[in-house]
């Protein structure tokens, strides 16, 4: 493992036949390859759902723990031809494992983000795929599954904008930043999908953020109640992220 990440002493990373896998000794100290396969966690009944985007993340009962596993797969019209393979560059710029390394400082910074448990990659010749396995996030709700259920109130939006400052004054910019994405909690909101995001200098990209934001959510409200999504939610949801105070780097 590169010496460029000061990960500490519980991150492991194993070499295991055709690839690699990095994981938290904390949190899953026995951790093997077959983590990363779902007929293993359905061949023990373990299996408890799914949710598809670009991909399909499988629902896993490990002990007392829910995990969320991900399995890394293009989108758009690269999808036909590369299906759920990528360029091989070097380890450290796996997708799994960037961003399994960047969701690890974030939770180590306290940070509303899901823990990592563990990511592999299995190289064939020039290309790789990849997995990931974060923990599953108990009683949350994304923002899409939110509104299609309710409108929502102001102080919900002032919250969700104060979450993304924080993310914003430490330089995570987050490549997709939508609605399925932001999910909410009882007690905090959180942000998840960290594939492609960057740490980088204070910029435009912040703007850009939010404008990405702003299409997602009119996009998932388009055939929803008008007061599903409103002006006065967004600037509600402006106000809480200038109000919010800058966060301090770790």
């Amino acid at each position: 493992m590169s010496a460029n990440w000061p990960l500490g002493p519980l991150v492991k990373h194993a070499p295991i036949a055709g690839g690699a896998m990095l994981y938290n000794a904390a949190l899953a100290r026995n951790c093997q390859p077959e983590w990363f396969e779902p007929q293993f966690w359905a061949a023990r009944g373990r299996l408890l759902g799914t949710a598809r985007g670009r991909g399909t993340t499988q629902f896993v009962q490990a002990g007392d723990r829910e995990l969320a596993l991900r399995h890394y797969r293009r989108g758009g019209l690269a999808a036909r031809v590369y299906g759920d393979r990528y360029l091989w560059r070097a380890e450290e710029r796996t997708r799994p494992f960037a961003e399994w390394v960047l969701t690890h400082r974030l939770h180590r910074a306290g940070l509303p983000v899901p823990a990592p448990i563990a990511a592999r990659y299995l190289r064939h010749g020039g290309f790789y795929r990849g997995d990931i396995i974060t923990e599953r996030l108990a009683g949350t709700a994304s923002l899409t599954s939110a509104l299609q259920e309710a409108e929502l109130p102001l102080l919900t939006w002032i919250s969700v904008g104060r979450c993304i400052r924080r993310f914003h004054d430490l330089g995570v910019c987050h490549a997709d930043l939508n609605a399925h994405n932001v999910l909410l909690g009882d007690e905090a909101v959180y942000l998840v999908d960290f594939d492609r995001c960057q740490l980088r200098p204070d910029g435009l990209w912040r703007d850009g953020n939010l404008v990405r934001l702003r299409r997602s959510l009119e996009k998932v409200t388009y055939a929803l109640a008008p007061e599903r999504f409103t002006e006065a939610d967004w600037h509600a949801l402006l106000d809480g992220y200038r109000s919010q105070p800058p966060a301090r780097a770790p």
